[in-house]
């Protein structure tokens, strides 16, 4: 069963949701036949890499808010993610551009290491309050996850995998999707937002048996054919 899931690296609710997901997804019998594909998707990708913001200055310049108005904003986001275990450090958190951070998720999906590098892009931005539109931060992450430094340089350096990152985006265009985090289930179904581990639990274990659950066969077998003979 396939889970493709948009979302950026500057988007809390896509971290929360994250770890909601996730630990729905290890209640389930049938976890290890799940597939999980990272879509890139950029909340503004109007903001220039070469420069940071900080999370309250941004809000007001880009939403119009109130400096209350954001600085509580961004306090309710963090009271959230220490319920799911995540620390959120808005004071650090430096907002730019993640058109490189999505490239390197890219190459981290060539690598089988996607679902890890978006954890640890994530903790980078929200935690640690690191630059994630910084070729040479971003190198030193993709070393971190086992990948050649040289191939991180060049991909971050060149127009590699800037088309894949594009198509996510009108992929999602096509699919009607404007806010993150957003989730496909197996083509059938959609869950959107930061969603109670409840929620994605119950979503998932419906998709598998509409989709990939073998029939419940309701008959007694007889009166029927198979390879063996036939049966009364």
């Amino acid at each position: 069963m396939k889970i493709e899931i948009w979302s950026d690296v500057m988007c809390p609710f896509c971290y929360i949701g994250k770890h909601h997901f996730e630990a729905a997804l290890q209640k389930l019998p049938f976890k290890d036949e799940v597939e999980v594909e990272w879509k890139s998707f950029q909340l503004d990708p109007t903001l220039n890499p070469s420069e940071t913001k900080n999370t309250v200055s941004y809000l007001k310049d880009r939403k119009g808010f109130s400096e209350n108005q954001s600085v509580q904003m961004v306090n309710q986001v963090s009271k959230m993610g220490k319920g799911t275990g995540l620390d959120f450090n808005f004071d650090k958190a430096l907002v730019t551009n993640t058109f490189p951070a999505h490239k390197l998720l890219h190459l981290s999906k060539k690598h089988g290491q996607s679902s890890e590098m978006k954890e640890a892009l994530f903790a980078a931005h929200f935690t640690h309050g690191e630059n994630v539109a910084d070729t040479e931060f971003l190198v030193s992450l993709a070393e971190k996850s086992g990948i050649d430094k040289n191939e991180a340089r060049q991909v971050l350096s060149s127009d590699q995998f800037d088309h894949e990152v594009h198509q996510d985006m009108s992929d999602a265009q096509h699919n009607g999707i404007r806010s993150v985090p957003f989730f496909i289930l197996n083509g059938k179904y959609a869950v959107s937002g930061a969603q109670p581990v409840e929620i994605f639990e119950n979503a998932l274990r419906q998709t598998y048996e509409e989709t990939v659950a073998p029939f419940k066969d309701l008959s007694n077998n007889n009166n029927s054919c198979d390879t063996d003979g036939c049966s009364i």
